[in-house]
């Protein structure tokens, strides 16, 4: 992750703005931050961030901006103020934006991206015993921390789909999937938050082990990735489908981030679980139930016996 400074470069305002803040953008907003300026829209404020739809284009079609003292989203641009120096004051629901040449502007909040953060951990490779070990480490962490149920608890579909998952079932593995795409209330659905959980730890920690074992956790995420998010757009809400689009390619946030090295062996579990099961009402809880899914499936598939099954491809097509 970047390191926030604050920006020691004095900016020019424009007229009736305030000079522009300084922020560090997410590598996965490249596509919406470097070309020209589009039009934008705030759909929602709190007092540690914001959120920006763009009308068209590709995903990421959302955008957060957030202070430096919040989650840590992987479509974000961090601004360097804190939330109790009420950055986002002057923005209201609904406002006009623009977003685009390396620019945010919301209201009267103008933010120039002045460098760049990768929402995709590098991990380094682990070995199938290091990574049974990180993963023992985690659930006993969850368990220390009294991990509950999240919100589809009791619901079967996210059982059946760690289930599926674990044995390498792609088929089985969409069908739940799809099920609790958009399920529940909220900006970020309880069902979207597992999925993201589950896609980020699938794509990110199979990686660390695909010279192992063929990268068949890799290769589950794919498929699973381009099933969730070929309709996300019109099943669950604008925030949910980007987060989903970013974790099927691997963007995982601050808070995920941490917990994922913590499997892989690069830092203790205790802090970075606490950090992430304390995210929303539900959502730490949910991404917390979907990355220990996505990691036990990653183990259960790095198995010597385990084989990838074969695909049709025209069968799962998104």
């Amino acid at each position: 992750m970047t390191a926030l400074v604050r920006d020691p470069i004095p900016l020019p305002a424009r007229p009736g703005r305030r000079p522009p803040a300084a922020g560090a953008a997410s590598l996965a907003l490249r596509p919406l931050l470097d070309p020209p300026r589009r039009a934008a829209r705030v759909i929602a404020v709190f007092p540690s961030a914001l959120y920006l739809e763009t009308r068209g284009g590709p995903e990421p079609r959302v955008l957060a901006v957030v202070t430096c003292d919040a989650v840590r989203l992987p479509n974000a641009v961090v601004v360097a103020a804190e939330r109790r120096e009420q950055p986002f004051r002057s923005v209201r629901e609904g406002d006009e934006a623009t977003v685009g040449d390396g620019r945010v502007e919301a209201g009267a909040l103008c933010v120039r991206v002045r460098r760049w953060w990768d929402p995709a951990p590098a991990l380094g490779l682990v070995q199938p015993a290091a990574l049974a070990r990180g993963v023992a480490v985690l659930e006993d962490a969850f368990v220390a921390a009294g991990m509950a149920g999240g919100g589809l608890a009791g619901h079967p579909d996210p059982l059946a789909l760690a289930e599926c998952c674990a044995a390498g079932d792609l088929a089985g593995a969409v069908e739940a999937a799809e099920r609790i795409v958009g399920l529940g209330p909220g900006l970020t659905p309880s069902g979207d938050d597992i999925l993201c959980g589950l896609l980020v730890s699938l794509r990110l920690v199979g990686g660390a082990v695909a010279a192992q074992r063929g990268g068949t956790a890799v290769w589950l995420a794919d498929w699973l990735g381009a099933a969730v998010t070929a309709d996300a757009g019109t099943r669950t809400t604008a925030l949910a489908a980007t987060l989903l689009h970013c974790a099927a390619a691997g963007g995982a946030g601050g808070e995920i981030a941490a917990v994922l090295r913590c499997v892989t062996g690069h830092e203790p579990p205790s802090a970075a679980v606490r950090r992430l099961l304390a995210i929303g009402h539900t959502s730490g809880t949910d991404l917390a139930w979907g990355v220990l899914a996505g990691c036990r499936a990653t183990l259960a598939l790095t198995s010597p016996g385990h084989r990838r099954p074969a695909v049709d491809p025209a069968e799962h097509t998104a």
